[in-house]
């Protein structure tokens, strides 16, 4: 019976922590999403040294852009990998564009294309025109256009972040960059 008391203690304990965690978290969103960085850093580094995944990722942002503290990749590398181990599909892509550019990190295209992939199985627009691109290109995976096109229809699809990232290869085309010049042609959009 004590053993009992004691373990349900224990459990809420857990939970009162996870709650406070997520508050946490919230009230760093609400600073990040007004751009007051300053404030938002303590609190996104406290819920991220407590395990939170969407933390981890949103401090390592922090980090990769220089936003409230000074840009460091190697931190920004650090906290996505965290994030990553847990799942979160934004991490996985951000991680995976570390070891595509090498930013952080030894550059490893095969460990890209894996991050990539697993971010894109759970629909990350981006991770799905990041992997999109590889296998136009044949980076780290055998070239295929037919795979390509499909995974950059779907990003470009995506309810949330398609119309951006259509916008984007649409810029990059028209300032010359011959893989949006290239993109553009093989998912038929001007």
């Amino acid at each position: 019976m004590r053993q009992l008391f004691f373990l349900l203690l224990w459990l809420v304990g857990l939970s009162v922590q996870a709650q406070s965690t997520e508050k946490l978290y919230d009230q760093a969103k609400a600073f990040y999403d007004a751009k007051n960085y300053a404030k938002a850093v303590p609190l996104f580094q406290d819920a991220a040294k407590k395990g939170h995944k969407k933390a981890q990722y949103r401090l390592g942002l922090c980090y990769d852009k220089g936003r409230g503290l000074k840009e460091d990749d190697k931190q920004a590398f650090h906290w996505y990998e965290l994030s990553a181990n847990q799942g979160y599909a934004k991490a996985q892509y951000q991680l995976g564009r570390c070891y595509k550019k090498g930013e952080g990190t030894t550059q490893d295209i095969a460990k890209a294309v894996s991050l990539f992939s697993k971010a894109a199985k759970q629909e990350n627009a981006d991770a799905l025109y990041a992997l999109g691109k590889c296998y136009l290109k044949g980076q780290g995976v055998t070239a295929d256009k037919a795979k390509a096109k499909s995974l950059i229809m779907k990003a470009i699809r995506d309810k949330k972040d398609g119309a951006e990232i259509l916008e984007k290869i649409r810029k990059d085309a028209k300032e010359g960059d011959e893989d949006g010049k290239q993109i553009l042609a093989l998912i038929g959009k001007k």
